[in-house]
């Protein structure tokens, strides 16, 4: 099978929209990478020096609650420590969707993303924050591309970008975040929604 067989026929042939602070990634069917297969990356930061976001649906077995006592009352279910990424595993990135009617650049302490999608500073107490946020994820480590490396993945078609929703960053630990992501967007996406982690379960 050729390289990038999948993203050949399906993300190259798709209108692009540009990654920034908010969009998400969304990996492209087939991916071998194995940090990166069925992934949704929300992206934190994107500009000259790089790209760095978190990856959403990489729940662990570590509870919250072991690590970060004082904000669990804040997470959202499962209160699980979720792998942000390959890189840097022992810091902790949080993200958090605001209630609504939360100005977000009113508060220094939350760094906007997207709609009610707010980047977190950890070094405020949790009671600083605890009437302006629904819920938190917390995620341990995370992903970077270097300067015009995203670009060429996404060129190449091993990215789809689109708008985050608050739902991505707190969904059930149930849900099928990837499939529910190809779901929402434009044909023939959903299509693919099911399509397996390993292609030999096909």
């Amino acid at each position: 099978m050729p390289e990038y067989f999948y993203a050949d026929r399906l993300f190259n042939a798709m209108e692009r929209a540009d990654p920034e602070a908010g969009s998400i990634l969304v990996a492209a069917p087939g991916m071998e990478s194995p940090e990166f297969m069925r992934s949704v990356v929300l992206i934190l930061e994107n500009g000259a020096g790089g790209t760095l976001g978190v990856i959403l649906n990489r729940r662990t077995e570590t509870a919250v609650h072991n690590i970060l006592p004082e904000w669990v009352d804040l997470v959202a279910k499962p209160q699980a420590l979720y792998s942000g990424g390959p890189l840097a595993p022992q810091s902790a990135v949080a993200v958090g969707v605001t209630k609504n009617g939360v100005a977000i650049e009113d508060h220094p302490q939350l760094s906007r993303l997207a709609n009610r999608l707010a980047h977190i500073d950890l070094r405020v107490e949790p009671s600083e924050v605890a009437d302006l946020i629904d819920a938190l994820r917390f995620f341990a480590g995370y992903a970077q591309w270097a300067p015009g490396q995203l670009d060429d993945e996404i060129e190449r078609g091993d990215w789809f970008v689109a708008p985050a929703l608050p739902s991505d960053v707190i969904a059930p630990g149930g849900v099928d975040l990837w499939g529910d992501v190809m779901r929402r967007q434009a044909m023939p996406l959903p299509l693919f929604s099911t399509f397996p982690a390993d292609i030999g379960d096909n």
